[in-house]
């Protein structure tokens, strides 16, 4: 989500969604798999470059990066080091990210022994890996969050999430700020992509008819804030204040920054789809009915990935000690209004594949 810890600030925050986003990483991987199979790669002892870019804990990019490595192996010695360079905010758990590496059972450390990680704390709003370096370069759920922190963006009081409040004039402002943050994200992995080297991104989409998706999921949200400021735990102020800068983009906006030569920074769009993701939750609803477990389950990933970021606007921030009773009573009350009314959520979702031009 924004760049980082999945604790308040997101370039990590997909981390404890694994499940559900697994529907559209499974696509991603495969992409990913045959970029692997086709990209240059430099002679050895130079090593394969790969970067992750808003690694979190790393759990959104083990399986692509496995299958790259795959790739590449077909292709090299099984000596020809691979070094992945996973990038993230200062404040990102890279304690969390490196217990992952050495001990899930999908990571590239336990099967590759030419594979070496490294970790790199700044954002990707500026270049962090060498100039002409890297490879092959994915992000997955990472560019969909504003730069900027919810606090510093404009306020509106209607709805928790942008693309559903009827402030024209707020909508349009986040509508700039994230195509700043688009052109500024490309213009850097430009600088730090080898002639040759390609980037994947998925990120969240805005379908053809103009929607952001998860409709009953953020109305929820609101239902229940509403609640606690009913029951005395939220002032309305608290509850103006919360906000989840996530935006997601057009293939127009995407495409945007390459007008009108389709060419920037010496990147072009090989690939850009727009698709829905499967809401797998829903799938499992339709087998076993149980309105309940839906509820529990889009309630608890919603907690983990975008509750943190609510609480930072309780009056005492994330520190308030409130906080954990809130996200406790916030959870529970979305799983009650989501079990009430069983809707599968629509999961608009982007992926893009960028290549930078060969020398």
């Amino acid at each position: 989500m924004r760049e980082s810890s999945i604790v308040v600030r997101p370039e990590a925050a997909g981390t404890p969604s694994r499940r559900l986003q697994a529907a559209g990483l499974a696509h991603a991987t495969a992409v990913f798999e045959q970029l692997a199979a086709a990209v240059p790669l430099p002679r050895a002892p130079r090593p394969i470059v790969v970067a992750d870019y808003g690694a979190a804990t790393g759990y959104n990019s083990l399986l692509p990066i496995c299958a790259a490595i795959a790739a590449f192996r077909r292709r090299t010695r099984p000596d020809h080091a691979v070094l992945v360079a996973h990038t993230d905010l200062p404040d990102n758990d890279f304690t969390a990210l490196f217990s992952t590496l050495a001990d899930d059972p999908d990571s590239y450390t336990r099967k590759d022994a030419a594979s070496f990680p490294s970790a790199i704390g700044r954002s990707f709003y500026a270049q962090i890996l060498p100039s002409q370096s890297v490879n092959l370069g994915w992000t997955s759920w990472a560019t969909m969050w504003l730069r900027r922190p919810a606090e510093e963006l404009p306020e509106f009081d209607d709805h928790v999430h942008v693309d559903h409040s009827d402030d024209a004039g707020v909508r349009q402002e986040y509508t700039r700020r994230a195509a700043q943050d688009w052109h500024d994200f490309l213009a850097f992995r430009g600088r730090e992509l080898a002639p040759g080297g390609k980037l994947l991104v998925l990120t969240a989409a805005v379908d053809a008819q103009g929607r952001s998706g998860y409709q009953p999921v953020l109305d929820a949200i609101v239902a229940a804030l509403d609640e606690l400021v009913h029951d005395g735990l939220l002032s309305r102020d608290e509850v103006t204040r919360m906000t989840i800068p996530v935006l997601g983009r057009s293939e127009k906006e995407l495409r945007a920054p390459f007008a009108p030569a389709g060419r920037f920074e010496a990147l072009t769009i090989d690939r850009l789809e727009v698709f829905d993701a499967e809401d797998r939750f829903w799938e499992r609803y339709l087998l076993d009915a149980d309105a309940r477990a839906l509820g529990a389950q889009w309630a608890a990933f919603t907690s983990a990935a975008i509750f943190p970021t609510l609480a930072a606007a309780l009056a005492g921030g994330a520190g308030d000690p409130r906080a954990a009773d809130f996200v406790q009573r916030l959870q529970a009350g979305v799983a009650a209004e989501l079990a009430s009314s069983p809707q599968q959520v629509q999961i608009p979702l982007a992926l893009v594949v960028l290549s930078k031009r060969a020398a």
